[in-house]
């Protein structure tokens, strides 16, 4: 990005699901151009089918445009669900990679980032107009980190308070990951991005502790989790114990990975399915640092 926020272009485009509720898309769309934003919208409610934001091939053609439009400098995802799997075929990612576009988006579009990044490309982990920009109340600190991770006025940072008992800890790597699950989807397909000496971050929603732990094993077991300098634990909320886990919890599940492991886990990471959620720069060059609990990710990149 060589563009000031406030002069950038934001283009919007349906890679996944279709809106919750067409209704507010206007409001998402004006908020973006209050903040300053040159907004170009590629999605049309006309369009949708079945569970999908427009036809595959529509969805294509929009992330293509979006990326050959000379007065875009940012596409972001509309939304996040499910989708872009049928996509991935079909999208030429060298072409995008080579577009100079900073594609922002999560949860779905972690396959976006993987296949960028595959490609030596950054991209961002961030919010997406639904629900970021469409709710009654946008976070602040949602919309702050955003703003902050497209200046190039300095290195965007990230702090949290770690929520396990590791006091201290100084890596430097790539940082890479997202969804869990899309992470597990992607491994040893030709968009998969073989990370060594990274810092991986992890989110999910909605995966029972079981179904984290086997996609955790999963990647390790395929020797993913111990090229990695530290793992970074987002929001995992959203699933429903069951009387016969007989104490089988997230944190059981947890201790487990770690008993397995050898590299640092942390958790705390104010990013996933959640209100308050941080920008993270995919593909960046990133220190993680822990101090008497208080944690902080430190980018330096450049779109």
């Amino acid at each position: 990005m060589t563009t000031q926020q406030n002069q950038a272009g934001i283009a919007i485009v349906a890679p996944s699901g279709a809106p919750l509720d067409d209704a507010l898309i206007e409001r998402g769309l004006n908020l973006l151009a209050q903040q300053g934003f040159r907004v170009h919208n590629y999605y049309e409610p006309a369009g949708k089918f079945q569970r999908f934001g427009a036809s595959d091939q529509e969805r294509v053609r929009q992330i293509h445009a979006a990326a050959d439009n000379p007065e875009v400098q940012i596409v972001m995802a509309l939304r996040g669900s499910y989708g872009l799997s049928r996509l991935m075929p079909h999208l030429d990612f060298d072409h995008l990679a080579s577009s100079g576009k900073c594609f922002v988006g999560y949860s779905d579009f972690t396959l976006m980032h993987l296949a960028l990044l595959a490609r030596g490309r950054s991209s961002l982990a961030g919010p997406m107009l639904c629900d970021d920009f469409t709710r009654d109340n946008p976070s602040d600190y949602t919309l702050g980190q955003f703003s902050s991770s497209l200046s190039l006025a300095q290195a965007h940072r990230v702090e949290f308070v770690c929520l396990d008992a590791v006091s201290e800890l100084d890596v430097e790597g790539i940082l890479w990951g997202g969804n869990l699950a899309m992470l597990t989807h992607a491994l040893a397909t030709p968009y998969w991005a073989d990370v060594s000496d990274g810092i991986l971050f992890l989110e999910d929603i909605g995966e029972h502790p079981y179904r984290v732990e086997r996609m955790l094993l999963q990647l390790h077991f395929a020797g993913i989790l111990a090229k990695q300098k530290a793992i970074v634990l987002g929001d995992f909320s959203g699933y429903r114990l069951a009387v016969h886990d007989n104490g089988y919890d997230f944190a059981a599940m947890l201790a487990y990975i770690r008993s397995i492991v050898d590299i640092p886990i942390i958790s705390g990471l104010p990013f996933g399915h959640i209100r308050e959620r941080a920008s993270l720069a995919v593909g960046s060059r990133a220190r993680l640092l822990l101090e008497e609990g208080k944690a902080s990710i430190t980018m330096q990149y450049q779109f």
